[in-house]
């Protein structure tokens, strides 16, 4: 992704870095408040990121991170709520008059990655993870979410009297697993007052300037299938005196690339099955009694997802019995499709545009998986992608890559692009394309 989306958009996205919006652009008064007081916090968004940076905790387990978001919160006469699904952070602002209720989420959590970045304030923190010591690095980018929602919560709180409506920020732990989105909204994230609409952003490591929207399925849903293939043991000398769950478990692995491949209608919805970790068998003259294989199902529609899910199990099952073998597939259901509601995302462009300019391009959906799915699910969603990829192609690096790199240029834009969604919606006047 990385090097394909750098190479076509470099040239322009790099100009939009921080290009003003013209007056002929702007018909929503309060934008110009909205730069003036994004460029006045930009030294303390950048100062929140970095000490976030250097002491990054893993899911369910970011007290300071959660501490620091309240007592910020707290500061600007907002109304917080602390412990919400875990280590869940809740603010409310509420404007100056009656209106809708628009929530922006942020995810705390770091990953249990040793920080191989070049960075005067890089990660040194190391925390326990299934059962051993590790480094611990923001190194898919949540660092700059916090950072920048934070930024959002101070200029929005300066402007709470021109607000018609709520404003509730959704600080959330463990997105990264084991999930922390489905326990803040069991915990009322969503409700009094319901939401309206939410928006969300991650960065990625394209050009700094370049936003990204996609319209409907966005970030797809992950599952994970497990799968014990049993045979029965005999001498690898006489396969024919016992059942080869080895060749069954390759006949099954085989037969899964035709999933894809032939049953789903990739000009509608892209899917992705893989299987990533097969273990079977101790010696080469031994045919054992099972294998066990474990896999990957990605998909970008509800309907896709059901599909694969059928076809693979029919799959596993009907070929294991062909062989005289048994196969027992579970099934562990993950993240949900990401969907960014159409018509929410068509009416939000303007906004968009208007703080990105030639930066802004409608992308293709990602293979990756976020739990802002399901707050998505709770009303309607929009959640976009901010670039953070610096100039120099050396520090160019993959999310939850050891040395994961984000420029700093790119916060006061994701500063301002939250801050506009919001303003926007709630006034319902997103600037016009024409």
């Amino acid at each position: 992704m990385r090097s394909t989306t750098h190479a076509l958009v470099v040239a322009i996205a790099v100009l939009a870095i921080s290009a003003a919006p013209s007056a002929a652009q702007t018909t929503n008064p309060l934008h110009g408040t909205i730069d003036e007081l994004a460029a006045a916090i930009n030294d303390q968004v950048v100062s929140w990121r970095r000490d976030i940076h250097a002491n990054p905790e893993l899911g369910m387990q970011e007290f300071r991170t959660a501490a620091l978001v309240a007592e910020h919160l707290e500061s600007l006469g907002i109304d917080v709520q602390t412990g919400v699904g875990g280590t869940g952070v809740v603010g409310v602002l509420e404007g100056g008059r009656p209106g809708p209720v628009v929530a922006l989420r942020a995810d705390m959590d770091g990953l249990p990655v040793t920080e191989l970045a070049d960075v005067p304030f890089a990660s040194k923190v190391t925390a326990q993870w299934q059962g051993r010591e590790v480094g611990v690095m923001h190194a898919c980018g949540h660092d700059n979410h916090v950072a920048i929602l934070m930024g959002v919560a101070s200029v929005l709180a300066e402007m709470r009297d021109d607000l018609p409506g709520t404003v509730k920020f959704l600080f959330q732990p463990a997105e990264e697993g084991p999930g922390g989105a489905e326990p803040m909204i069991a915990d009322g994230a969503m409700e009094n007052p319901k939401v309206d609409a939410v928006f969300g952003l991650h960065v990625f490591p394209f050009p700094v300037g370049m936003v990204s929207y996609t319209v409907g399925g966005a970030l797809a849903s992950a599952d994970e299938f497990r799968v014990v293939v049993r045979g029965q043991q005999t001498h690898g000398a006489s396969p024919w005196a016992g059942v080869d769950p080895i060749v069954t478990a390759a006949q099954i692995i085989t037969s899964l690339q035709t999933v894809v491949s032939r049953s789903v209608d990739i000009t509608q919805s892209a899917a992705i099955v893989t299987v990533g970790q097969i273990e079977g068998g101790n010696r080469s003259n031994i045919i054992p009694d099972t294998v066990l294989m474990v896999g990957t199902i990605r998909s970008l529609s509800d309907e896709t997802r059901d599909l694969v899910h059928e076809r693979v199990r029919t799959i596993v099952e009907s070929v294991a019995a062909a062989n005289g073998a048994e196969a027992e597939m579970t099934l562990g259901l993950g993240y949900p499709v990401t969907v960014n509601d159409p018509d929410l995302t068509r009416q939000m462009v303007p906004s968009l545009r208007r703080v990105a300019g030639d930066g802004l391009v409608e992308g293709t959906p990602r293979t990756g998986a976020e739990d802002f799915s399901y707050f998505a699910q709770q009303a309607p969603g929009l959640f976009i992608s901010l670039g953070v990829g610096a100039d120099d192609p050396s520090l160019v690096h993959p999310n939850h890559s050891p040395y994961f790199y984000a420029d700093e240029r790119a916060l006061p834009i994701g500063v301002r692009a939250l801050a506009s969604l919001a303003v926007d919606y709630l006034t319902g006047r997103p600037i016009s394309e024409d």
